[in-house]
């Protein structure tokens, strides 16, 4: 295994430190696998882009999916959560999500996660877009994402792990054999850690959340810049699926100019009841699926977009005037502020909505136990494509497939402790000054790349849109290819330079799999092959890149995804 000799334009490394394991991200994923490694024996570091409670688990609203209720099984779990995969989920993959799910979530609760109860007793539960049963569990009526990530940030801190937060990781460090060292990070305001430095470590884990902020409106907070997915390519390693962006049907809508992170309106209150509306007040979704308001993501934001379309309008309505203020007060009470906060009371008016980019149901390709094609790196929560979530991610799956498959990796990396004396073993990456460095794109092609991927790789996607969207970034990167190769010159070092060229390069391995995918499935919607393909297209896109930066493309089938590595992260490859 060798990597791409691809690196961040950035300072040298001006400290260091050593651990067993770097964890990068402090959502559910991340902090649940370091509380894992921890006590696991293992010396684990936690770097976060922002502060620890800052990234995409505390705004998560509806819930967290698991079979807890009376009469659900996991059984029933797997089989809504395959259909809304539209073909793409990884059967053995899903299988160890619902049936390892439950207790993941109690071990939650006994970190000190607290979710609402029914008046009987047990867990309040409710129902989401593609569920049959009720069994979304949530906390603070629609604050589920906030107490889950006050409950293991305080556990972290009451054990005292070390964490560097306001950092960037810009890249993977391997050593002359080509497995994981660590990672550069740029800090901002951490005292003796400030500026450019080092984690070595033998292990790293991806928990880095999702890439939202490639297109103008998303519900993902401002962190999140693909940052993972960028790191994991210039290392080496494979990404799949990433043309499986879901697109939340129901976000308040803030005008057709607006931009960044936009309110959430959880699928969670139309489980409890409220209707899609048109402007006249029809009902459009009835007729469409079996399930309603309530079908699948996909589902719901092409109805919502078709409609919109057919009306020559901006957006649609949620109509849940009917739920009285006292229901609104005390189950969805983050979302009434929200919209009372931009001038909407839905107490006495139907919610403007439309559909902006929430989940990415792709990312890193890893295997059951997390790991990845490069030796000693894995991923987990969103960053990472584990075969879950197929085509279409079921509503409120994320938050477990975080919880479950962050616990499975640091079980391997204890693991890998133990069979190999990984605790020992101290990495020697090789200097950064033997890989050329990537040239950095300015600030303000942050808002450039946002604008084309909105055009033409949104919801609605063809080839023509696709066509022009790859142009344009393309000539994004060649501007800062020749730039730095006929003149030496490329933007300056720094945040907004770094994030913008994560950006570019997560929306070039996007544009180029949302344009193979010749069909229309899942959150894919191809205006111009609205048919699905099973016989040519029920198949996985896989995406490396190369050493000159071009961009490697193969399809697998379901029976070869997840990835099949020998053991202990691929120490052979």
């Amino acid at each position: 295994m060798t990597s791409t000799g691809i690196r961040l334009h950035a300072p040298a490394p001006g400290w260091s430190i050593e651990a067993d394991v770097v964890v990068v991200g402090s959502g559910v994923a991340g902090l649940t696998a370091a509380l894992r490694c921890e006590a696991a024996g293992l010396t684990t570091v936690v770097v976060t882009k922002a502060r620890l409670d800052d990234g995409s688990t505390r705004w998560a609203q509806g819930g967290i999916a698991a079979a807890l209720g009376d009469g659900d099984t996991p059984e029933q779990h797997l089989d809504d959560t395959l259909v809304a995969g539209a073909g793409l989920c990884d059967e053995q993959a899903v299988r160890l999500l619902v049936t390892e799910g439950p207790d993941a979530v109690r071990r939650l609760i006994d970190t000190g996660a607290q979710f609402d109860e029914s008046a009987e007793g047990g867990l309040a539960l409710t129902r989401e877009g593609g569920h049959h049963r009720r069994r979304i569990a949530h906390a603070g009526g629609d604050a589920t994402g906030a107490e889950i990530s006050r409950a293991l940030v305080e556990a972290v801190r009451a054990r005292g792990m070390r964490t560097i937060e306001n950092a960037l990781v810009l890249d993977l460090l391997t050593d002359a054999d080509g497995r994981t060292a660590g990672v550069t990070l740029h800090v901002m305001g951490e005292g003796q850690h400030d500026g450019v430095g080092a984690v070595h470590a033998p292990a790293v884990v991806l928990a880095t959340g999702g890439m939202g902020q490639v297109f103008s409106a998303t519900t993902n907070p401002s962190v999140s810049t693909g940052d993972g997915v960028a790191l994991a390519l210039r290392a080496g390693a494979e990404v799949s699926d990433l043309e499986f962006v879901q697109f939340h049907p129901t976000v308040l809508f803030l005008g057709p100019d607006a931009e960044g992170q936009q309110p959430l309106v959880s699928e969670a209150v139309r489980g409890e009841g409220a209707h899609l509306v048109d402007a006249d007040g029809v009902r459009f979704m009835q007729g469409q699926h079996e399930l309603g308001e309530l079908a699948p993501r996909d589902i719901v934001a092409k109805g919502i977009m078709r409609r919109m379309q057919e009306r020559d309008a901006e957006h649609m309505y949620l109509d849940a005037r009917h739920f009285g203020a006292e229901m609104w007060e005390h189950r969805f009470p983050t979302i009434l502020a929200a919209c009372r906060a931009h001038g909407i009371d839905p107490v006495t008016e139907p919610v403007p909505i439309a559909p902006a980019a929430h989940y990415a149901s792709g990312g890193v390709r890893t295997d059951s136990h997390g790991r990845t094609t490069v030796p000693g790196l894995y991923a987990c929560g969103e960053v990472a494509c584990t075969g879950v979530h197929g085509a279409n991610r079921l509503a409120s799956n994320s938050l477990l497939e975080g919880l479950v498959y962050a616990e499975r990796i640091a079980a391997d990396i204890a693991h890998s402790r133990t069979e190999n004396n990984l605790h020992a073993r101290v990495p020697h990456p090789l200097p950064e000054s033997d890989r050329p460095a990537h040239p950095l794109l300015p600030p303000e092609a942050r808002f450039a790349i946002q604008r084309i991927m909105t055009r033409g790789a949104g919801v609605l996607r063809s080839e023509a849109s696709l066509s022009a969207a790859a142009d344009q970034l393309d000539r994004l990167h060649a501007e800062a290819r020749d730039a730095l190769a006929e003149h030496g010159k490329t933007a300056e070092p720094g945040v907004d330079t770094w994030e913008a060229t994560n950006l570019l390069c997560v929306a070039r391995v996007l544009v180029a799999a949302a344009r193979q995918r010749d069909e229309t499935r899942g959150c894919h919607w191809r205006e111009d092959r609205p048919e699905r393909d099973d016989t040519t297209w029920r198949r996985h896109i896989v995406v490396r890149l190369n050493p000159d930066r071009t961009l490697a493309t193969h399809t697998t089938d379901g029976t070869d995804f997840p990835p099949t590595l020998p053991p202990q992260a691929s120490q052979e490859q």
